[in-house]
């Protein structure tokens, strides 16, 4: 903007110039020709000069109401050949009025253009000569070639002048255009900030509603893999002690695994509202986590779980550890309700740039690809946690399963190490 505000100062220093040689010069210079040449004695052509001054006064106030826009049309060449002729008639009478055809540099940079220029430049070079000598009284027969060398030298001068003043004419009309230019990209410029600081509050906002999203689906996710989990397990106890009254031990057993199953239910509801990560994880690494879960599991359920590790196991950044370990138990879980298996083998395996779980069970199965209840082909509610749990992390989350050939679920996630950002 500084750039702008600078070019934009030389333009309007320019045109005031400019304007102050158009307007004020001429009548000055005249002027000055007319008072010295009253001033000298012995002049028997006053009155014709004087005549001659007054018509040149006029002339010169014609050009005050030509249009500026025309001055590459025939008017203005009109104006200056009449101007030429005017100033020739002045310096033939005296010689002082050579000061007044001073002005017809000037005006042949301000008013003409490319050859018509020099044109100008060589018309007043010759008049200007005249002056040189004396005036044209003093110019004899054997004087001529003085007179056509003053002249010859004159216009290289004035001719070498306007050629580095046409270079920096093209030069100021670069300028402006360049200041236009400037000018319509800052103003561009202002409209796409405008439009971005829009943009900006619009991905702001978005970004909180999705960020809210985010929050409720997490919410959601802990709740059915901590809360939900840990009832079902309950009601599945003490549906199991209900039906076995009859023995006070058995149905001990039960309600002592139910209630296990309500503190650790209880435990993770804290822990979910707090937004830490799972107990399971706050003290032991995930391989071992991820075998107490299963260990308990089995014992919950009479199921055999046998969780193998394979690869270098290392500490893994929180996010990755909790995910695995919500697959692990909600793989364990859908097992409990819908696989009537007998075994099941959790594997655990530590790549270079991803760490996998694989849960198979021996079950009954199920079509991946059908219909569910609430419209999804992606399973319950539980599945579809897990893969929006593992695609976070941009992960993969692979379900292979047929009736009575038992299910494979593959969680993939990057393996970021404990400390590495996501």
């Amino acid at each position: 903007m500084s750039n702008e505000v600078a070019l934009r100062a030389d333009h309007e220093r320019a045109e005031r110039w400019e304007t102050a040689v158009i307007r004020v010069l001429p009548y000055i210079l005249l002027a000055s020709s007319t008072v010295i040449t009253v001033l000298q004695t012995g002049s028997v052509h006053l009155a014709a000069a004087l005549g001659l001054t007054f018509v040149t006064t006029a002339w010169l106030l014609w050009l005050r109401v030509l249009d500026r826009s025309r001055s590459d049309g025939p008017l203005i060449g009109v104006y200056y050949a009449g101007l030429m002729v005017l100033c020739a008639g002045l310096v033939a009478l005296a010689p002082w009025y050579g000061i007044v055809a001073f002005i017809g540099y000037v005006h042949a940079f301000l008013f003409l253009t490319g050859a018509w220029r020099y044109v100008g430049v060589a018309a007043t070079s010759l008049i200007m000569a005249v002056t040189y000598m004396g005036g044209l009284s003093r110019i004899t027969a054997d004087d001529m070639w003085v007179w056509l060398a003053i002249s010859l030298v004159s216009i290289v001068m004035a001719g070498t002048f306007f050629y580095f003043a046409d270079t920096t004419e093209k030069y100021g009309h670069r300028q402006t255009r360049a200041l236009a230019e400037l000018h319509d990209a800052n103003t561009k410029l202002e409209t796409a900030l405008d439009e971005n600081a829009a943009l900006h509050a619009q991905l702001l906002a978005q970004a909180h509603e999705a960020g809210i999203l985010d929050e409720r689906q997490r919410m959601a996710r802990e709740i059915h893999d901590t809360l939900a989990q840990s009832l079902a397990g309950i009601v599945t106890q003490l549906q199991a002690a209900e039906q076995t009254m009859d023995g006070p031990s058995t149905s001990r057993r039960h309600v002592t695994k139910a209630m296990d199953l309500a503190r650790g239910g209880l435990i993770d509801a804290r822990r979910t509202v707090h937004a830490v990560e799972p107990q399971v994880l706050a003290d032991a690494r995930l391989p071992d986590a991820i075998g107490d879960v299963a260990r308990g599991w089995s014992e919950a359920n009479d199921i055999r779980a046998v969780l193998t590790v394979t690869g270098d196991p290392r500490p893994m950044h929180t996010d990755v550890e909790v995910t695995l370990l919500r697959a692990a138990q909600e793989a364990l879980a859908n097992v409990a309700k819908h696989a009537d298996a007998n075994r099941v083998g959790l594997t655990l395996s530590y790549m270079e740039d991803l760490v996998t779980l694989d849960v198979r069970d021996d079950g009954v199965g199920f079509d991946p690809h059908a219909t569910r209840v609430n419209g999804s082909t992606n399973g319950g509610f539980g599945l579809a946690g897990m893969r929006q749990r593992v695609q976070r992390l941009t992960g993969r989350l692979d379900i292979e399963s047929e009736l009575g050939g038992g299910t494979a679920i593959s969680a993939s996630v990057p393996a970021i190490p404990a400390g590495g950002g996501q």
